[in-house]
């Protein structure tokens, strides 16, 4: 029987890349791409079929930072399929991201600027809004929108004859200092990504322990630092152009600088061979590549409090609860 994958933001970036390896890994799964409409979903599946043309690859239309969307994408999957073996939650965004330069140049000055270059920790903010459903942007993109969607297809995730896996893309800039359970959605602060990824990992810990039973497993990863549209936002063009040279050497010493999409996506990859039972749910797999250009994976335990992972959960349920109140017409 055809394993069924689904891969959020698939158009391009570590997603397209996932795509692409999967098929090498087993061209025989019917992969599902899940884009923001439908322009991005036909072009993706017509890229994706000019190398893999016998693939067998289906489209859907959802942006994870709209309930209503997500609703009816998950209404869509649950007529389409009867089961999902993998669900790569790897769509998220990142906008309007600033460079402290003032703080990177003080880690030069104190040594600490290779940790600040390979965890973005310091000299990375952003500017977030609201969305339409009254929401921190980024925090419903990232994590509530792939968490209502994984709710919503509880029906084809557990109780399979075979285990179903939840794996989350996740970051190296995902940081308990820039996390609060009093303002989990980081409406007063600066580092949303990085809160939005830390949260993804408090999430994937608790999702183990309430449904392990049921056959369903969730795993992080992180993809490490990919040159990619997210990238490309932070700083002008060119100047990337100047910084590659140095980045290639940086990968010496900072084995997260995957820098290609291809490479990050390793972990994704190596996860989808791997026995999920044997797998460590308090472990995140970085995608690494060495100097030479070797691709690997390294296990690395969270860094995580499983107190603060349950009580933000159950903060998950209370604002699901609350906000598919005003869309139960789209409720089943």
């Amino acid at each position: 029987m055809e394993r069924v994958v689904l891969v959020t933001g698939a158009s391009s970036g570590v997603g397209l890349a996932l795509c692409r390896r999967l098929l090498e890994e087993d061209g025989r799964i019917h992969l599902c791409i899940a884009c923001r409409n439908v322009q991005k979903s036909e072009a993706t599946r017509d890229l994706i079929l000019a190398t893999h043309p016998a693939a067998r690859v289906s489209t859907v239309e959802v942006d994870l930072g709209n309930l209503v969307s997500v609703l009816r994408v998950a209404r869509e999957l649950r007529c389409r399929f009867q089961r999902l073996d993998f669900v790569y939650l790897n769509a998220g965004i990142m906008p309007n991201p600033h460079v402290n330069f003032k703080a990177l140049w003080h880690g030069l000055l104190t040594g600490k600027v290779l940790h600040m270059l390979t965890t973005a920790e310091g000299i990375m903010t952003q500017t977030d809004r609201l969305n339409g459903d009254g929401l921190q942007e980024v925090f419903a993109t990232n994590l509530f929108g792939h968490f209502i969607l994984v709710r919503q297809l509880e029906c084809l995730l557990c109780g399979n004859e075979k285990p179903s896996r939840l794996i989350w893309t996740s970051s190296s800039n995902a940081r308990e200092s820039a996390f609060s359970l009093s303002d989990y959605q980081h409406a007063k602060g600066q580092e949303s990504y990085s809160s939005s990824k830390y949260a993804t990992d408090l999430t994937s810990v608790v999702l183990n322990r309430k449904f392990n039973k049921q056959g369903l497993y969730s795993s992080v990863v992180c993809p490490g630092l990919v040159m990619s549209n997210m990238t490309y936002r932070i700083l002008p063009v060119f100047l990337w152009k100047l910084l590659m040279p140095i980045m290639w050497l940086i990968r010496f010493f900072a084995k997260t600088y995957t820098l290609t999409p291809y490479n990050g996506a390793e972990a994704h990859v190596w996860l989808f061979k791997q026995k999920p039972e044997h797998l460590d749910a308090l472990v995140k797999y970085h995608s690494c590549t060495s100097g030479l250009g070797k691709s690997y994976v390294e296990p690395r335990k969270f860094d995580v409090d499983e107190e603060t992972a349950e009580k933000f959960y159950q903060k998950l349920l209370e604002l699901e609860k609350e906000t598919l109140e005003r869309y139960s017409d789209l409720l089943d």
